[in-house]
């Protein structure tokens, strides 16, 4: 046994491990509070202290606030996170993370901490927006897996010993079934769009007829756009933030930078818009912000990608249309191709997922009907030899 133990309280006791020098080159002791009934005790706990100096696997208690740690775990981090997500992680740190539990020490906290926080999150008037209810299973899961995030990098970083994250149950989210138009719904939306302005119409049609991600979409510039093969190549996508305004950035993953096949008819609708487009840049003359982009304001400047947004569903009204998101649409571009037999592989590449798993799990309902589809022209089949009075081969 390397180290003493020394008696401070009724049944607590001070273990003490000698192990290496400090940067000062003076012999460094590693010390710990713990709790036993007994010298005896005391003494094995010693032991088992002394073998994870010895180790290397004691972490020393740190004095920084989980506030001050997370904040440091940020601005690590933020070379490595998209701008959206390292301003949603802000928000929230900032409004509910912090005040909860900001002041606690990094190695004070403990799972049943977050079990409080997140029953906390759960209760009624929990919400910043003003709105009644409580927060979503969803929206508390987020702040699981961010919590979760910031401790095992302090695990890693040896700031503490082990991740209380991961000794707590994240909240169950249910699986909600995507929104989406079927063809008859989609067919009636296409006729109410020719009532509407060319640059909507060729926002929606190009959105079903690709299936691309709102911001893929706001950030098409006319170089993307080969008429004569009738396609387009996503190379990057818009987005908006607070202090920051529009930018561009790189495709949510890898596999999100696609060329896409787009209909004859959309493209046909392509080449119209175009035209007017450069009509009406020639109208504005040298007050041309100079933006490249399909989709832009008056003077030229890229177009805000909440327009649509908040466009679409006042469309939907307008028509009495029932009410999906405009995102919905990408789900209803999806559920066309599957529906004609598109191969899962085929579908997964052209949404720009990252892997197949991820179009099966989102898109596992369409698959089915397919399938059911699939078992009605065999049942077809069977009836037929049954009526035409077919015969086995001997």
């Amino acid at each position: 046994m390397a180290g003493w133990v020394e008696k401070r309280g009724e049944n607590t006791w001070r273990l003490n491990v000698p192990g290496g020098t400090d940067a000062e080159g003076k012999r460094k002791t590693y010390r710990k509070v713990i709790e036993a009934t007994s010298e005896r005790q005391a003494k094995k706990l010693l032991d088992l202290f002394s073998a994870e100096v010895q180790k290397g696997q004691y972490v020393e208690p740190s004095k920084l606030t989980f506030k001050e740690f997370a904040e440091r775990w940020l601005t690590v981090s933020k070379a490595n996170l998209a701008p959206k997500t390292l301003f949603r992680y802000r928000q929230l740190f900032e409004s509910r993370i912090v005040p909860a539990m900001g002041h606690l020490k990094v190695e004070e906290i403990k799972p049943v901490h977050l079990l409080e926080f997140y029953k906390n999150l759960q209760e009624d008037g929990i919400r910043l927006d003003g709105r009644l209810g409580k927060l979503s299973e969803r929206t508390i899961l987020h702040h699981h897996r961010l919590i979760s995030a910031i401790f095992q990098d302090a695990v890693e970083w040896q700031v503490i010993p082990y991740n209380p994250a991961s000794r707590v149950k994240p909240p169950k989210v249910k699986k909600k079934r995507a929104a989406f138009y079927d063809d008859g719904q989609t067919f009636v939306l296409l006729e109410a769009l020719e009532k509407e302005p060319l640059k909507y119409r060729v926002m929606v049609k190009l959105e079903i007829a690709t299936g691309v991600r709102r911001g893929e979409l706001m950030g098409l510039e006319w170089r993307d756009v080969d008429f004569e093969e009738g396609t387009i190549e996503v190379r990057q996508a818009s987005q908006y933030l607070p202090g920051k305004g529009i930018f561009e950035k790189e495709p949510k993953n890898e596999t999100s930078k696609r060329t896409i096949s787009v209909p004859a008819s959309v493209m046909s609708l392509l080449k119209e818009y175009r035209k007017e487009w450069l009509e009406n840049r020639l109208k504005v003359g040298d007050l041309w912000q100079g933006s490249e982009r399909l989709f832009v304001t008056w003077d030229g400047k890229p177009i805000h990608p909440d327009t649509v947004t908040s466009w679409f569903p006042k469309f939907l009204a307008k028509h009495g249309l029932p009410r999906i998101t405009f995102h919905a649409l990408r789900h209803t571009s999806a559920s066309i191709i599957i529906s004609q037999g598109t191969p899962l592989k085929n579908v997964s590449s052209r949404l720009g997922h990252s892997n197949i798993s991820t179009t099966a799990d989102i898109y596992g309902h369409s698959f089915k009907s397919v399938d059911r589809e699939i078992a009605d022209k065999l049942d077809t089949l069977f009836n037929g030899e049954r009526k035409a009075g077919m015969k086995k081969p001997l």
